[in-house]
């Protein structure tokens, strides 16, 4: 798509809006920034460029019919009335990694699923960069693809994490390689139905043919059921041997096809823990092969990782009590991967913003795992009944984050965890998870 004299609408200021503007504004784009916020955070170079129009504080209902293109924030609903009525009059409207595919001439390996995400993401980037130095990672990991993709070069790799909000908006995105982790109930609140959820999620393989990789969890029913809608070469991988794929043997990780029946690494070797995280480095195993990496460097890749902020990620020790951040655990699977990581008595703090998920099976763990729960945010309560439901009596309460994480710390005992793995989003009580985690990792080092 040319977008020279294009009158373009950027609905949403954002990180991904922000990187769009400029993008376009490269292109000579002539652009309106909407937002409905009144004093969004606008930098000055788009503010005081002579092809940026503002329009701040409203919906853009009384514009629509004005504009060539719009461009979706992730954030925003597709069935909002003025997106409704933009696809009623026939205005295309993309999202941000549309438009950045649309502008990137290096291959894009596109990873998504319900959780692991985001550490998935960066070991392919990690591997990736040492098969190909250029390559880099974007999407929703914090990087918007917009701000990099024009200056990719064809020899190396984008490993973009995308979320099903961010596959709403997508018409011509056609990673090389896509992945899909897994599937567990999330974001029911915005999708509706998990036959919905899973719909969005699958259309990151939808413009792939036979020449591309679709990389699949053989283990999750969901995923296992994909490798029929997909006209990609599929690669699945397992926890169990399988015929052709990436699995694990015995105390290993194998890659079998492509003509190679290959070690690839010990999962004990693997520098994070959990079991979640072999199935991580499984698919990311799957990508980089798929990708033409070799062996040594795909292992050499997933010795030096380090974890990723925010997701199981250690803090710090005080009297032989270990502090670990999950923010990054916005929903129960999440959650559960995180409980079942540590290895100690944990105190667990937990709740935020309710997405309409079932927490009884995160519940149904505490008797075996937890020391004591703390619930903070607008399911404490809730979380406290279904806590007592299943006969776990240990609960607290605590108005904060500053005052879960000290009544934490006067909780434990020399040898035990405290885990903040909330299972529950964050914007009841934070701008994001980051800042959730961040926020939690500050009190934590006043301790």
């Amino acid at each position: 798509m040319k977008y020279e004299n294009k009158k373009v609408l950027i609905c949403g200021m954002g990180l991904s809006g922000v990187a769009a503007a400029r993008l376009l504004l490269k292109y000579g784009a002539r652009i309106t920034l909407q937002d409905a916020k009144e004093t969004p955070n606008c930098p000055e170079d788009l503010s005081a460029h002579p092809q940026v129009t503002a329009y701040f504080g409203a919906s853009p209902d009384e514009i629509i019919g004005e504009f060539d293109i719009i461009v979706l924030s992730p954030g925003i609903p597709t069935d909002t009335p003025f997106v409704v009525k933009a696809q009623e009059l026939g205005i295309p409207i993309i999202g941000e990694i549309e438009l950045a595919a649309s502008l990137c001439a290096a291959p894009i390996i596109a990873i998504t699923g319900t959780n692991g995400k985001t550490t998935t993401t960066a070991m392919v980037g990690d591997i990736m960069r040492l098969f190909a130095p250029a390559s880099q990672v974007a999407g929703n990991i914090g990087i918007p693809f917009c701000s990099l993709a024009e200056t990719m070069p064809p020899d190396a790799f984008v490993a973009a994490e995308v979320s099903s909000f961010q596959l709403e908006t997508i018409t011509a995105f056609k990673p090389k390689i896509s992945a899909v982790l897994n599937m567990t109930e999330d974001h029911l609140n915005r999708h509706k139905t998990m036959e919905a959820y899973v719909a969005a999620k699958e259309r990151i393989f939808e413009n792939q043919d036979a020449r591309d990789f679709c990389i699949l969890n053989y283990d999750n029913e969901y995923t296992r059921l994909m490798a029929d809608k997909t006209a990609a070469r599929v690669v699945f991988f397992s926890k169990s041997p399988l015929d052709e794929g990436v699995f694990v043997k015995g105390d290993a990780i194998y890659v079998k096809f492509n003509g190679t029946n290959s070690e690839i690494i010990k999962t004990a070797d693997l520098p994070i823990p959990g079991a979640h995280n072999v199935e991580n480095a499984m698919a990311a195993i799957a990508m980089a092969y798929a990708a033409g990496v070799p062996i040594d460097i795909i292992s050499q890749g997933l010795r030096g990782f380090k974890a990723v902020e925010h997701r199981l990620e250690f803090v710090r020790t005080i009297h032989d009590i270990h502090f670990y951040n999950d923010s990054k655990a916005t929903n129960t699977d999440a959650a559960i991967k995180g409980l079942d990581a540590m290895s100690r008595p944990t105190i667990l703090i937990g709740g935020g913003q309710n997405k309409g998920l079932d927490f009884s099976e995160w519940v149904g763990m505490f008797a075996d795992k937890v020391k004591i729960f703390i619930a903070i945010g607008e399911t404490a309560e809730m979380l406290a009944k279904t806590c007592l439901a299943h006969g776990f009596k240990n609960v607290h309460m605590a108005a904060d984050m500053q005052k879960a994480v000290s009544l934490a710390a006067s909780l434990a005992a020399p040898g035990d965890c405290v885990l903040l793995s909330p299972a529950c989003a964050s914007y009841d009580m934070f701008d994001s998870y980051e800042h959730r985690g961040m926020v939690f990792k500050k009190h934590v080092w006043e301790l």
